[in-house]
């Protein structure tokens, strides 16, 4: 039950009150060896008791009463006079916890930390104080790691929006590297010069860490990372679809517009005609009282159509009786609504009559998909169609339809999805989807393909080779799980001990 022990002698065994004390000593017989110089001795100076927390049996805290000896160093030139022996797997040097129990202790610091690692020892029968925990846990050392052939690198927040650290791992083999204090180029530069041997970086599209990579060593191949490429494509289907709600919104009676389309129209009206007239942008923003952004937005567009929003509503009672509604007023246009209140009554409808008065006014019973929102649009154009169901088929079908330049979107989103499967090719391909892009008319996607082209070394190196900034993306997701752990108390050296130790 207690290997350990094999070593000593066992003088007596006591359990009582939820602990077992054990007294025992060490073998007068046997040599010890000097810290010092290694040299053996059994030249006994004295003895003395120390007391060591093992881990627990049989539900009960274990306490080693061991009597060891302070042997005089017989050689000479040694620096110690005396020293203390130490048994194997029994004892170290100032420690009170026998080495397995101090393990348990340090594996529960790094899973837990300070309240939460005292709580679960607690129940292991071993009481430590939240700050021992922590102790515990800044005095394991850190595994020495080379830097890696292919390097992870990306930012995670330490107060959004105001602070934020880096983290380093092995793209390979997701091993944690380094914890930089910041984000700093200057510091990510740094680190880079001091640690020679790294291939390549997988990074996302931050400029910082290109320009880091860039200044430490050119020769560094840099490999923007595929999920952040095709989340900026989705984020740019997105802007498209919103501003062509207009075309697939509703495939019935044309849309009810009401004072914000009315104002839309009313704004690209003035802009335009400022802007016609030899105005400035930033001229226009202070004459219109609008933001420079907005007046951006709305000189990006060469109709007001396109930013003119479909009405977004949300999903009510009436919408299980659509199609019989729809129905009845196909085969009796002039039924009053009292009778389709009545009927759909019957059928188990709940709400109140004014709302079906208002779901009818507002067209939703003729549209097929009023309630369709950009971004659901988007979903759409951005899942393969083989993993849709029938019905969203027809549906997407029908929304790429509406207008050409829907059709121009789905294509360029088909397009690009088939490039992020890494091949040689794939960098000449990139080109011409550019100017594919280039050749419609979706002001969107031109902004992104000139992020793409601003970029284009490391997006070709994406769409070409195997490495992927993945692992790194999901380590920052175990340091949210951290930093919430340890809230409060997660100063950078505490939540580097932790991350590197994860």
């Amino acid at each position: 039950m207690l290997p350990q022990l094999a070593v000593v002698q066992v003088e007596r065994v006591e359990a009582g009150g939820g602990l077992l004390r054990v007294t025992a000593r060490t073998r007068d017989d046997a040599p010890a060896a000097c810290p010092g110089c290694g040299r053996g001795s059994d030249w006994v100076h004295s003895r003395y008791v120390r007391h060591v927390a093992d881990e627990a049996v049989g539900g009960r805290a274990v306490v080693i009463d061991l009597s060891v000896r302070r042997l005089y160093c017989e050689n000479p030139v040694c620096e110690k006079v005396t020293f203390v022996e130490q048994v194997e797997g029994l004892t170290r040097r100032y420690q009170r916890r026998t080495p397995a129990l101090q393990r348990v202790v340090d594996a529960v610091a790094v899973a837990l930390a300070g309240s939460a690692g005292a709580r679960l020892l607690s129940v292991l029968h071993h009481v430590l104080s939240w700050a021992s925990v922590l102790n515990c846990l800044m005095r394991i050392a850190l595994p020495a790691r080379p830097a890696p052939r292919v390097l992870g690198i990306d930012e995670f927040a330490l107060l959004k929006g105001h602070r934020y650290a880096t983290i380093l791992i092995d793209a390979e083999t997701g091993e944690r590297i380094e914890v930089l204090p910041d984000r700093k180029k200057e510091t990510v530069t740094a680190w880079l010069k001091a640690h020679p041997g790294i291939e390549v970086i997988c990074r996302d599209g931050a400029g910082g860490f290109a320009q880091a990579t860039t200044d430490a060593d050119p020769a560094i191949v840099q490999v923007c990372d595929r999920w952040h490429l095709w989340h900026g494509l989705a984020e740019a289907a997105l802007k498209e679809a919103g501003a062509h709600s207009a075309c697939w919104a509703k495939a019935g009676p044309p849309l009810r517009e009401g004072t914000r389309a009315q104002t839309t129209r009313e704004r690209w009206q003035q802009v335009h005609q400022l802007l016609d007239a030899g105005v400035g942008l930033l001229e226009c923003s202070r004459r219109l009282s609008l933001s420079l952004n907005t007046v951006k937005r709305y000189a990006r567009h060469s109709e007001p159509e396109r930013m003119v929003r479909a009405p977004q509503y949300r999903p009510t009672l009436v919408d299980s009786y659509r199609d019989y509604l729809r129905r009845r007023r196909s085969e009796d246009p002039a039924v009053p609504v009292t009778h389709l209140l009545r009927e759909i009554k019957e059928l188990g409808y709940t709400g109140s009559a004014n709302l079906l008065v208002r779901y009818i006014t507002q067209g939703r019973v003729e549209a097929d998909h009023a309630t369709l929102s950009p971004r659901k649009v988007a979903n759409l154009l951005l899942t393969d169609p083989a993993h849709l169901r029938d019905d969203k088929q027809v549906l997407r079908d029908q929304l790429t339809g509406a207008c050409p330049e829907m059709t121009a979107l789905a294509a360029s989103v088909r397009d690009f999805a088939a490039l992020l499967t890494p091949a040689q090719a794939n960098a000449e391909t990139l080109t011409g989807w550019i100017t594919q892009v280039r050749a419609a008319d979706l002001p969107f996607l031109h902004s992104y393909a000139t992020g793409l082209e601003r970029d284009r070394a490391a997006v070709d190196a994406a769409l070409t080779l195997p490495w992927h900034n993945g692992r790194t993306e999901g380590v920052n997701n175990k340091i949210k799980l951290i930093k919430r752990q340890t809230y409060g108390r997660a100063a950078h050296p505490l939540l580097r001990q932790r991350i590197l130790l994860s």
